[in-house]
């Protein structure tokens, strides 16, 4: 059975991903699928650096604008409507193009991950927690020297924490992460718009300066104004959470415009740090100004390729 075909767009922030994306989906009659964990949500337009109303009318784009920005949405919610949109899109002859970079998103729906052992272990947490709250943290220090005395005798009894990690590890028998398959469900072509930070950070900066000016501290207070609680799922990602602080007086205007920009560039930093355990990535350097009309070139080169190879 042949696999479902499917291309990515990821890199950092700023790096011209959602251009790269709807010029590659016009040359291959492609439909696009975010990969943005962020995007998902009604309402939050600026900080979340969405597409023009104009960019979502000109390809069918997915996974944007889906959820009120009350509801959660995770990792595990990501896999399961991507899976599906990859199928679909291919079914009925297009190409799905997931363009994004929310790193742990697109690994675990490339590499397969099975979240079905993290959610038994979260599962046992929950349960462990229980039993310390009502049988008390010295019978908790018990269970694990019954599962692991070594451990026991290097834990305090009123370290919970240390203590329910100890005996999930026991349990276990290793330590706990998804486990994921060695070969893809999918025909995956993966590209990745590099650029060097002398460059990306000026770039950043420039950004979050047009989301000041395009309305980032009134959309904040027109969420609060509908109703999305403060300590919402979505009210936390960078933006909104710099202005709720400075809306409640922790630091003054220019403050936090400068801790936005800082925050987008150590998130930068941490894409960067996901796409290292991605090494199937096609690396493209990309400058100032940028030229999407070449990487895109880049990339059909690229696909052209891999299909005379098969």
């Amino acid at each position: 059975m042949r696999r479902p075909k499917v291309i990515v767009i990821l890199g950092p922030t700023a790096t011209g991903k959602s251009n790269c994306g709807i010029m590659l989906a016009h040359k291959l009659d492609g439909e696009i699928i975010s990969g943005d964990s962020m995007l998902v949500y009604k309402h939050m337009d600026i900080a979340t650096a969405k597409p023009a109303a104009q960019e979502l009318s000109e390809i069918k784009h997915h996974l944007i604008n889906v959820l009120e920005p009350s509801e959660k949405f995770n990792v595990v919610d990501f896999k399961e409507r991507a899976t599906t949109l990859i199928h679909d899109i291919n079914a009925r002859g297009h190409m799905p193009i997931i363009v994004g970079g929310t790193g742990l998103y697109i690994k675990a729906l490339l590499e397969n991950y099975d979240f079905a052992q993290a959610q038994a272990v979260g599962n046992l947490r929950v349960d462990l927690e229980n039993y310390a709250i009502k049988e008390g943290n010295q019978a908790l220090h018990q269970r694990l020297a019954q599962v692991d005395a070594k451990a026991a005798k290097k834990l305090h009894s009123n370290d919970r924490r240390r203590v329910i990690r100890a005996i999930e590890t026991a349990m276990q028998g290793e330590e706990v992460s998804q486990k994921h398959a060695h070969a893809s469900p999918y025909d995956a072509t993966v590209f990745g718009l590099h650029m060097p930070r002398e460059l990306l950070y000026p770039r950043i900066n420039k950004r979050v300066d047009s989301m000041v000016d395009a309305g980032i501290f009134e959309e904040t207070k027109k969420l609060l104004a509908m109703g999305v609680p403060e300590d919402a799922q979505a009210m936390k990602s960078i933006g909104y959470r710099q202005i709720l602080a400075y809306f409640h007086g922790e630091y003054d205007k220019n403050t936090c415009i400068d801790k936005i920009k800082q925050a987008t560039r150590n998130f930068a930093k941490r894409q960067f740090t996901w796409y290292k355990k991605m090494p199937y990535i096609q690396w493209l350097e990309v400058g100032e100004p940028l030229t999407t009309e070449i990487y895109v070139a880049e990339m059909l080169r690229v696909l052209e390729q891999k299909r005379k190879l098969r």
